[in-house]
């Protein structure tokens, strides 16, 4: 077999054409020691803040202490292969996590990579964790609601869309449960939801994730998992990564509602990496920038101006607190930071009263910017009214001669704690909200017994919407409580009382 020349000098040609000149250059370090989820390298001297760096195993890691002649990283995965003398390379690139609408009904871990058994996520953007907080100019100040459903929370702390509120209080008194409410309660209302776990048993979030989906709330949820046995480094990347996930969607202009929980695990574990990488420690042995490492993660739940593209990130972030004491170091840097707290008291929790907000240190510095006019309307006087209760309360138990007044007041105090009673996983309407605090502000109930206010309040829901769908109708859509629908709303609940009153 012969070939001819111009065969020839065709292969030459698409091999020269098909060539590929290509010089790769990285730099590479050396591992000089490595244990706890931290290694130290040599000769990585240009090497950036943050920046993600790859083991000769295939593990990545995370630049931490850029030190004169060496480098802190911490490991995010297993630190088993990699041992002393071992190559690390840079990537040119700081920790990013994947973005998209295919993340929505996902559960992930801290570097969005899925843990629910459901195959790989399609996503076509990558962002890095850590971005500037928008700033003044890019604003505009909080004034649409977000609605948690819950009835003392959106009358007497109101959260509004691109606000900071924590939820602070003991262990085991609703905080994590009124979070989860709020997130069930935006079905329908175009928020798209994420939740951060960090540092939680796994059959927690597994629990949590069963709840949300019974609810219809994964199919506009993300979670973002980084549990309890997973390593310090992912626990700390874990909330930063939440945020991200929300951030491309508010540049997209949509509302995200993002909750942290909880920042004081979030706290220890950056604490354990800092001790570990020899940071010098402070009070309570945080390292000395635990203040930033909150505020620059809060910072970025903001309310865009409508030329910014006018999307919403609201941050629900939530601190446990040791025997109510919130004045330790991290509950008093956080509260310094939001918008308002909801402070939830074991006392109240165990007496009955949930959920357990305490309306005397709870706080919404935004107030009634975030509320519909008709609730502004029926619940301004209904803080001041429980906080005059709660102080007669107090006296009342010491002395039996109560003048009529006094024992008016206490009569409706009960009322409104009653009324403000909630079961979890059942949140109530916006326009059925107005309709009960109405009854009870305006001294509709004094003549309902205290034990019968629920079954009075879920009746007269049920009566509303059968026979006035219209009234909540307008309340709803308008935002206002007009003088017609007033006296309507006025008569529907003296017809209703009296039909109860009488089957009683």
């Amino acid at each position: 077999m012969q070939l001819k020349t111009e065969d020839i000098s065709k292969i030459i040609k698409s091999q020269i054409k098909n060539y590929e000149n290509r010089i790769e250059c990285s730099e590479t370090g050396t591992v000089i020691m490595v244990g706890d989820g931290i290694a130290r390298a040599y000769g990585l001297e240009k090497c950036m803040a943050n920046e993600l760096v790859e083991f000769s195993n295939g593990e990545h890691g995370m630049a931490l202490n850029l030190e004169e002649d060496s480098v802190a990283i911490v490991i995010l995965g297993s630190d088993q292969g990699i041992k002393e003398g071992d190559t690390v390379r840079r990537t040119g690139r700081v920790v990013s996590v994947p973005v998209g609408e295919s993340m929505i009904g996902r559960v992930v871990n801290a570097l969005g990579q899925p843990i629910d058994g459901r195959g790989v996520i399609d996503t076509q953007e990558m962002r890095p964790i850590e971005s500037p907080a928008p700033g003044i100019i890019e604003r505009k100040s909080v004034s649409v609601p977000l609605q948690t459903g819950i009835k003392a929370i959106d009358s007497m702390i109101p959260i509004g869309r691109g606000q900071r509120e924590l939820i602070i209080g003991d262990r085991q008194t609703g905080k994590t449960v009124i979070a989860i409410d709020t997130i069930i309660n935006q079905r329908g209302k175009d928020v798209i939801c994420i939740y951060v776990a960090i540092g939680q048993k796994n059959s927690t979030v597994s629990q949590l994730v069963e709840t949300l989906t019974a609810a219809g709330a994964m199919d506009y949820t993300i979670v973002v998992s980084a549990s309890a046995s997973e390593l310090s480094p992912m626990q700390y990347i874990a909330p930063y990564t939440g945020c991200t996930m929300g951030e491309y969607f508010m540049a997209q202009g949509k509302d995200v509602l993002v909750v942290y929980d909880d920042l004081s695990k979030h706290a220890v574990a950056y604490r354990a990496l800092s001790l570990l990488i020899r940071r010098p420690p402070g009070r309570e042995a945080y390292p000395g920038d635990v203040f930033y490492l909150h505020s620059r993660l809060l910072e970025r739940a903001a309310c865009m101006a409508p030329e910014y593209g006018g999307g919403t990130l609201t941050a629900l972030p939530i601190i446990e607190t040791q025997e109510g004491d919130v004045s330790a170091y991290i509950p008093t840097n956080v509260i310094s930071i939001t918008d308002g707290q909801i402070y939830l008291e074991s006392e109240l929790f165990h007496s009955g009263v949930r959920p357990a907000v305490n309306p005397g240190i709870s706080v919404s510095r935004v107030g009634g910017d975030a509320q519909i006019k008709a609730m502004k309307k029926v619940a301004g006087s209904l803080k001041l009214l429980y906080s005059q209760y709660r102080e007669l309360q107090g006296f009342a138990q010491f002395g039996s001669d109560l003048d009529a007044d006094t024992k008016r007041r206490l009569a409706q105090g009960e009322r409104i704690v009653e009324v403000l009673k909630q079961d979890r996983s059942s949140p109530v309407d916006v326009e059925l909200q107005v309709a009960i605090l109405y009854a009870v502000t305006n001294n509709y109930l004094e003549d309902v017994p205290v034990e019968q206010i629920g079954a009075f309040e879920s009746g007269l829901f049920a009566f509303l919407r059968d026979l006035h769908g219209p009234l909540l109708d307008g309340i709803r859509t308008s935002g206002v409580l007009s003088a017609e629908n007033e006296e309507t709303l006025k008569q529907a609940i003296t017809d209703f009382k009296a039909r109860f009153l009488q089957q009683a």
